[in-house]
């Protein structure tokens, strides 16, 4: 079993299912709430541990009720939480999600003790760096922490998957030490300065951060599928069809499940379609982590 270790954020998602997401200004009746565990570096920390790999997970989270359901649910999944720290006095992190009634999505979120995830932390954790196969980031915590992972990892040999969520202006600096990104089309679009609109728009988004540093770069696009580029490969996966439900957590399912794939020495095209299938199965779910599917009902979709 091939190690992931996820540095990132951890929430708890207060859902609220709607016929529409509200316009400003607006109150839209009639809808269902519940909660679930979230945060996109703890999403895509299970979603690793789910699909087969051996997780270690550095992150904040309060000292309150939140906080311990969190790390108990972490527990539950396997996931090593040694580096898993508590911050006193701070609120764990928290996101308010909208869903319509065509699985889309509109989150806010109060990043509470994720802000307090810091430098020295990773540093900390250097253990889990040491002892890992794949990195895998996101854009949850601050810009300072995640090049004090990608520096850790260079001085390690540790290759790194950045999702690059949620989106923002990244130097070519950080980006050199990324072997692996994964954007979505408006991610991409932000990074890139080109518009993806469709497979050639993705085509030319990967080409130019390709030349910014990453190895490879993975342009999701939704139901459409996902655009692989890299020396190896260069093509559109194609998506699974599934009748969405939930896409909150699609994209770090996505995410979590192609860490492994590529830990376990996959091609690049193969470790795509794994996360595709992974991805798919969790849109016809509700909630984030709940939604993350098992490597067997992954190999079954496969």
């Amino acid at each position: 079993m091939k190690s992931v270790l996820v540095v990132g954020s951890s929430n708890t998602d207060m859902i609220i299912r709607v016929p529409r997401i509200p316009r400003p200004g607006e109150t839209v009746l009639g809808g269902e709430f519940s909660m679930a565990a979230g945060g996109k570096g703890a999403n895509q920390a299970v979603a690793a541990a789910r699909a087969g790999g051996r997780v270690a997970f550095v992150a904040r989270i309060g000292e309150d009720d939140l906080g311990a359901r969190a790390l108990a649910g972490f527990q539950s999944e396997g996931i090593d939480t040694r580096f898993v720290l508590r911050a006193p006095g701070a609120p764990s992190g928290l996101a308010l999600i909208t869903v319509d009634e065509r699985g889309e999505n509109s989150i806010s979120v109060a990043s509470g003790a994720n802000a307090l995830l810091s430098a020295g932390d990773v540093e900390a954790a250097e253990a889990a760096f040491s002892a890992a196969d794949i990195l895998l980031l996101q854009l949850e915590s601050p810009l300072a922490t995640v090049e004090a992972a990608l520096c850790l990892a260079e001085d390690k040999g540790l290759p790194v998957i950045l999702n690059p969520a949620p989106a923002r202006p990244l130097a070519d600096d950080l980006l050199r030490r990324v072997a692996v990104l994964t954007p979505n089309e408006h991610e991409a679009e932000l990074l890139a300065g080109v518009p993806v609109r469709d497979e050639e728009g993705a085509r030319e988004a990967a080409v130019r951060l390709r030349a910014r540093g990453p190895a490879a770069v993975i342009v999701t696009l939704g139901e459409r599928g996902a655009y692989a580029s890299s020396r190896e490969f260069e093509g559109l996966v194609p998506a699974f069809k599934a009748v969405p439900v939930d896409t909150t957590a699609a994209g770090d399912v996505f995410n979590g499940a192609l860490a492994v794939a590529l830990a376990e020495n996959r091609p690049l095209a193969e470790a795509v379609r794994f996360a595709q299938a992974a991805a798919a199965i969790s849109v016809t779910r509700p909630g984030a982590q709940p939604s993350a599917p098992t490597r067997a009902e992954i190999e079954v979709l496969l």
